[in-house]
């Protein structure tokens, strides 16, 4: 009977230095560095994918050893129950524990794509479709059905998206990101108008909105938006034509081939401010803040005219009279001339 007892005794101690030699092991293992070299890996965690999946693919990659003992301890701390999706930089240096943390933090990598001031939707589109870690969802679809998936049915997109650089985990919906710029647009134009002058010759934020468009395609240097919107607003008051070349250019499409033409100024059509009094009947591009800012808080000197310096640095010079304009347009061609002489 003592044999016996002496027997289970012994096993049990055997028993739990197994088990504490283990434990022992766990918890060395789990501090130890994972084999990822000089350089963060990328570990792509995909919607729905188990940890110990994501286990096995590090460990085909040479990144981890026990990738059952990884499983294991993450169903036992309930860490695969809160596996996140996406992308996850892990630095040099990570532990299996720390691993873990970071699958479950939500911390993905953030890719960025950026919207340039003055773009078409058509060129927002384009450069989003370029972008190869979102989904694109809206593949195919007509500027239409765009807006019908933002919840805008019937509404023209042009202008309506806010130029800024945006951030993004691997996979994110193109339409989310719209989504995210149309809001960001709403509450910028709603900022800016609510900062407007009084006696604007605009009727609502949208009209601003098309007149801010104007602006962002017609300057050339930040410090003159507030006045070339001068200009353009004393026009409105005055019943004037905009005479715009921007909005024409925009009206021709992809019939536009570089050059403007005396016959492209007369062809009358809605985006014509050479024919037709009043903005167009929508923005031509996507405004940024400042040209916002420029619509409802214009530099109204009394100028009716402009035209580029031909100096090269983007300015112009601006004008009250027709006779003023005209001897800036006779400079600007001199200048013209003589740059183009210059570069035979």
């Amino acid at each position: 009977m003592m044999s016996v007892r002496r027997t289970l005794l012994a096993l049990l101690a055997i028993a739990v230095l197994v088990v504490a030699a283990g434990a022992l092991y766990v918890r060395h293992w789990l501090a130890q560095p994972l084999a990822i070299g000089s350089e963060p890996a990328i570990v792509d965690v995909q919607p729905g994918q188990t940890l110990t999946t994501v286990a096995r693919d590090l460990a085909a990659r040479g990144l981890l050893t026990h990738p059952r003992l990884l499983a294991l301890y993450g169903r036992f701390t309930g860490a695969d129950s809160r596996l996140r999706a996406g992308e996850f930089s892990i630095k040099p240096g990570t532990s299996p524990r720390g691993l873990l943390q970071a699958l479950v933090s939500g911390a993905v990598v953030q890719h960025s794509v950026t919207i340039v001031e003055g773009w078409t939707f058509r060129e927002l589109r384009l450069a989003l479709a370029a972008v190869p870690t979102l989904d694109h969802t809206t593949r195919g679809m007509q500027d239409d059905a765009v807006m019908r998936a933002l919840g805008e049915d019937g509404k023209p997109p042009e202008g309506l998206f806010f130029p800024d650089t945006y951030l993004f985990g691997k996979g994110t919906r193109d339409i989310d990101l719209l989504r995210q710029s149309r809001e960001r647009m709403r509450r910028e134009l709603a900022t800016a108008w609510g900062l407007r002058h009084e006696n604007l010759p605009l009727r609502d934020d949208y009209e601003a909105l098309i007149l801010a468009s104007i602006i962002e395609r017609e300057t050339g240097h930040p410090d003159e938006r507030a006045r070339i919107a001068g200009v353009f607003v004393e026009r409105l008051r005055r019943g004037m034509r905009l005479q715009t070349d921007p909005t024409v250019i925009y009206g021709l499409g992809e019939k536009f081939d570089g050059n403007l033409r005396r016959a492209d100024l007369e062809r009358d059509g809605p985006y014509n401010t050479y024919t037709r009094a009043g903005l167009p009947p929508t923005p031509i591009a996507l405004p940024g803040a400042a040209s916002l800012r420029a619509a409802v808080q214009p530099d109204v000197r009394g100028e009716l005219f402009f035209v580029a310096t031909g100096e090269g640095d983007g300015r112009h010079a601006f004008s009250r009279t027709l006779t003023q304009h005209e001897a800036a347009v006779r400079r600007y061609l001199v200048r013209y001339r003589q740059q183009n002489s210059k570069g035979r």
